[in-house]
């Protein structure tokens, strides 16, 4: 009977593709270019990946603004002073505008005392009702916060604020938490439990609770890259996306911030890199002579024609939804991951990685003809450089979180508070034909 009432629903959840289109349905909230449906405004991130030249989708190099810096130069900046630039991406996407020195310094030390959990959290919700997922956990987590907070439901622009920077904080600290007590419940390892430091940033902090201080000063400089790349990519990705249309049915903070969770766990957000490593993997045992252009170009187009990795079809890490000619995400961080390769005594498996990068695009091109341009996105490279730190898997996607409460809680501010704000409700036309009522003895 549960196997007939399966095919019942599955009959009854299809949908004729071409009544997309005779509707003039966006699926996905696409155009039919590929280009995102527009829906809202924003002040706080702006991604481009290709111009609009007559009506049509022209490629061109990917850019990617935090209220109005393009990324490469604000990820430069800090770099250049030999910084650590996670908070001072926070505090502008939060205030709009970059701090001071005393401003930053404030901002710095304020986060920092609001890193510690309330007394028996960590104990009581994270490893009394640990998980096998660490993004379960954390979402768990979040919304238990609630309990903690005695203002919940206060929706004044100052609270929830305070709300804001208390997860921003706080998300490094219940992801190592909830990955050491998966570990010792689920894979009967040691359990260890490391209070955050008052002297060490965002990065070096989760780098110190996952590893103690075995960890190098460019490894904490590269994931505090990848926390700021992470940290925002417009309204329209889809984990900040559902961020809005929660916040603007007037819902609390950590409700909005456990479905964008929920939304980044999800295979098609937020575990994009892990199938790179995956496939990475699978193409180092296949491929004898990694520097022959050949034979990684051969090895791919199996790929393409699902007769190697997954069967799939797909290059995981090339191609994004907006970025064509580039993602400059990709760009910074390839940047550094060779200079960790070179620390690592790994250049071979980088030069790999480059060589995947330079010709999966022409496999495509001879692969499917003339069509979409394509590059790789951040996805290519961040789990290459988490890899190398000693960075588990299954904290990738909890990492994502980790960096993009800072603009999931911009977002939320924006939406909450600008004057025009409505609740979000897109419509659906149903295609279903009208029925009579038949009763349950002549059915």
């Amino acid at each position: 009977m549960l196997e007939k009432l399966s095919n019942l629903v599955y009959d009854a959840c299809q949908i004729d593709k071409e009544l997309f289109t005779v509707n003039n349905v966006k699926r996905g909230l696409r155009n039919a270019d590929s280009s995102g449906v527009l829906v809202g405004l924003t002040k706080i991130g702006e991604v481009k990946g290709y111009d609009m030249v007559d009506g049509k989708v022209t490629p061109a190099e990917g850019k990617l603004y935090y209220r109005g810096y393009e990324i490469s130069d604000l990820c430069h900046g800090f770099q250049s002073c030999g910084r650590h630039g996670f908070d001072e991406t926070a505090f502008l996407l939060l205030t709009g505008k970059l701090p001071e020195k005393d401003e930053l310094q404030f901002f710095t030390d304020y986060m920092t005392n609001l890193r510690d959990l309330p007394q028996f959290f960590t104990k009581n919700m994270i490893l009394s009702l640990r998980g096998p997922d660490v993004m379960n956990m954390l979402a768990r987590s979040v919304l238990s916060l609630y309990a903690e907070d005695e203002k919940a439901e206060d929706y004044s622009l100052n609270n929830i604020l305070d709300q804001s920077l208390n997860l921003i904080a706080k998300f490094p600290v219940i992801t190592s938490y909830a990955y050491y007590g998966m570990r010792h419940s689920y894979q009967r390892k040691s359990l260890i439990i490391r209070h955050p430091q008052l002297d060490l940033s965002t990065a070096e902090n989760f780098l110190y609770m996952l590893k103690g201080h075995d960890y190098s000063p460019l490894e904490a400089s590269i994931l505090d890259l990848c926390l700021v790349l992470h940290a925002e990519h417009g309204g329209g990705n889809n984990s900040s996306f559902t961020t809005r249309v929660v916040s603007s049915a007037q819902t609390d903070t950590y409700s909005a911030i456990g479905a964008a969770i929920g939304s980044l766990k999800g295979r098609l957000h937020g575990g994009a890199n892990l199938k790179v490593l995956e496939m990475m993997k699978n193409i180092k045992k296949n491929v004898k002579n990694w520097e022959s252009d050949q034979e990684v170009y051969d090895y791919l187009m199996k790929i393409l024609k699902k007769e190697a990795f997954d069967g799939s079809g797909k290059v995981y890490g090339i191609g994004h939804a907006i970025y064509t000619l580039s993602d400059p995400r990709a760009t910074l961080l390839k940047e550094q991951a060779k200079l960790l390769a070179e620390e690592k005594g790994k250049l071979d498996e980088f030069y790999l990685y480059d060589s995947v990068e330079r010709l999966a695009p022409k496999v495509f091109r001879d692969f499917k003809g003339e069509g979409k341009t394509i590059c790789a996105n951040v996805d290519f490279y961040s789990g290459y450089v988490y890899n190398m730190i000693g960075i588990p898997k299954e904290l990738f996607t909890p990492i994502f979180a980790v960096a993009r409460i800072a603009g999931w809680a911009a977002h939320r501010l924006e939406e909450v508070t600008f004057s025009s704000g409505r609740i979000i409700r897109p419509a659906y036309k149903s295609i279903t034909d009208k029925n009579d009522y038949i009763t349950l003895s002549k059915r």
